[in-house]
């Protein structure tokens, strides 16, 4: 049995993780409240709260789990995409781990651990995993993609956002709106009180598996613009139908491309990750494709869709049977793919 210490640190959550083989023993998460008054992620705000948050977190992870730092069989860190300063907390304190304990440390992509994560066990819980091939769409604030798993680490993006990501139009939809940051979840559970038929967005026109969401903010903008020169209150007297409308929206566009790849590759195993994979709406979507074309889906538990180290450890522990080990010279890079 591997005893693997994952840490995640990519954006603006401060996560480490314990895991024995695929099985979680524990999956500590720092949330930072600081960027809720900005309606956004600060950089800056995000390295040093990493720098606080880091050594308290893995202490609790490790404390959780009941393992002694000097039973780690090795150390995954999170070495991109995300915020640079951001994963150089991250990675630096992996890297300085790893090297006083003796043990090997294994760099992880951050878009790779967000599928893997369908393979994280927990104790006692008969858990689904897909068989590969399958294909997942990864839908965040900064990525949205159909990638196609041949493998753990074989995988291929068929599909990529050519702007901007769904992620990002959720919030941009809510910031619009003046609702609080983040406005993903906002939008998901003012939806559920409202009509997703109450107004209509054009849709984007764009070639193969990709997608395009900047027209649709666009749309969006405009078209409260005009509302609110007629009425100042049109969004507060109908944000929950604006909500559940444009929820609609992004998932049909989601939805639509995802199909058309599982019939052109003619594969039925689907799976969402990510964190807009948290989003009701989506998951419905899922739900109902399951029925009305056989799909067999995977749905991450909530626990595992947005950023966290669990998905870090999982990953790090396919690399360790593998021995894909890294040094000290690993550096961390803010953009790039699976």
């Amino acid at each position: 049995m591997a005893l693997i210490l994952g840490i995640e640190s990519s954006c603006d959550d401060t996560s480490a993780a314990v895991i024995a083989d695929t099985t979680i023993l524990s999956n500590v998460i720092a949330n930072q409240l600081v960027h809720q008054k900005f309606g956004g992620v600060v950089p800056e705000l995000a390295s040093r709260a990493h720098q606080q948050n880091i050594i308290p977190v893995i202490h609790e992870a490790l404390e959780l789990a009941g393992v002694r730092k000097q039973n780690l069989d090795a150390i995954a860190f999170t070495r991109g995409p995300g915020l640079m300063g951001s994963l150089l907390v991250g990675s630096s304190f992996a890297k300085a781990f790893a090297l006083g304990l003796n043990i090997p440390l294994i760099e992880v992509n951050h878009m790779q651990a967000h599928i893997l994560a369908h393979f994280i066990l927990k104790k006692g819980v008969l858990e689904r995993v897909p068989r590969f091939p399958f294909l997942c769409l990864t839908v965040s604030g900064g990525h949205t993609q159909i990638v196609l798993v041949k493998d753990y680490f074989d995988m291929e993006v068929v599909g990529k956002t050519i702007d901007d990501a769904a992620g990002e139009a959720f919030d941009k939809a809510a910031k619009i709106m003046s609702l609080p940051y983040p406005g993903g979840p906002v939008i998901d559970k003012l939806a559920a009180a409202g009509n997703p038929a109450a107004f209509h967005f054009p849709k984007p026109q764009v070639g193969g598996f990709d997608y395009s969401f900047s027209g649709l903010k666009t749309s969006f903008l405009y078209f409260l613009r005009d509302q609110l020169k007629a009425n100042p209150d049109f969004i507060e007297e109908n944000k929950c139908d604006l909500s559940a409308s444009i929820q609609a929206s992004i998932v049909r566009i989601l939805m639509k491309k995802l199909k058309l790849a599982s019939k052109e590759f003619g594969i039925y195993q689907v799976a969402i990750a990510g964190g807009v994979s948290a989003n009701s709406g989506l998951r419905k979507a899922m739900q109902d494709a399951s029925i009305e074309l056989g799909w067999e889906t995977f749905i991450p538990p909530f626990e595992f869709t947005t950023d966290n180290a669990a998905m870090i450890a999982v990953t790090g522990y396919f690399k360790f049977i593998k021995n894909q080990f890294t040094d000290q010279r690993s550096a961390p890079y803010a953009r790039g793919g699976i």
